[in-house]
């Protein structure tokens, strides 16, 4: 039975982490408005400030474009409830963003998504290419996981760990990505780059000719140039303009 009606969340919480549901709530929206999404079974999750390593995650049955802030779950690194909403979450989803909430301190917002291009690529033997503009981005911070089955196994938790280390941008093979941020705007961002660069990747590969690889040294020098792009705001220079999409959309995240 949905409690939400009886107790408010919004009451429930701090307005730090009500702000916090509101943006997790409008990434997993815009997943959905980006075709991203794959029905209910892939995962956004944001670790709530403090000491007790609480973070929220989707509630398991709902599609992305219904998410609000409300009805995000509170769980602690053991998968156990903190705030009942009524809603259960996905084990496979605990699996993988416990692993990463409990090793990174950075790492506060978490997003895995399993599109057709970003599997795609994850099942090429060599990878993302060096090949675009937008593959440079992760090329200069991107991490490997091997396919290990449906993410269900503690003794996954630890080699999931060490493979990430301190990249923000990953790719699962056979299985899809993975980016990960301080902010839910900069994971946002993250993941639309790795997503672009994925496609575009196919694209390329699909016209059938050899393509051009762009000259080794260039992707060192990739991080200082995307602060500059974005004025060292990251995400958070076009995150309002999504919020501002949503609103014309009558996206629920706000609720």
């Amino acid at each position: 039975m949905n409690t939400q009606a009886k107790h408010p969340v919004k009451t429930s919480v701090s307005s730090e982490e009500w702000q916090l549901r509101q943006d997790l709530a409008a990434c997993y929206n815009l997943v959905a408005h980006y075709g991203w999404d794959d029905l209910i079974f892939t995962h956004i999750s944001a670790r709530i400030s403090g000491p007790e390593h609480h973070f929220l995650i989707n509630p398991y049955g709902m599609m992305f474009d219904e998410i609000t802030a409300s009805s995000l779950v509170k769980v602690d690194l053991e998968g156990n409830k903190v705030l009942d909403t009524g809603y259960d979450i996905n084990p496979a989803g605990f699996t993988i963003h416990s692993a990463i909430h409990e090793a990174r301190e950075d790492a506060k917002v978490v997003l895995h998504l399993h599109t057709n291009a970003g599997v795609a690529v994850s099942a090429q033997k060599e990878g993302l290419l060096a090949i675009s503009q937008q593959s440079l981005f992760p090329l200069s911070g991107l991490s490997y996981h091997e396919y290990e089955g449906v993410a269900l196994r503690e003794d996954e938790k630890a080699r999931l760990q060490h493979d990430l280390g301190e990249t923000d941008f990953m790719i699962l093979r056979n299985h899809g990505l993975l980016t990960c941020a301080e902010s839910v705007a900069d994971a946002f961002l993250n993941m639309y780059i790795l997503q672009r660069a994925c496609e575009i990747q196919l694209l390329a590969q699909s016209g059938g000719n050899e393509l051009t690889p762009i000259p080794a040294g260039i992707v060192d020098g990739i991080q200082a140039s995307a602060k500059k792009v974005t004025h060292n705001a990251g995400g958070g220079l076009a995150w309002p303009g999504l919020l501002r999409k949503l609103d014309r959309m009558g996206a629920p995240y706000k609720e």
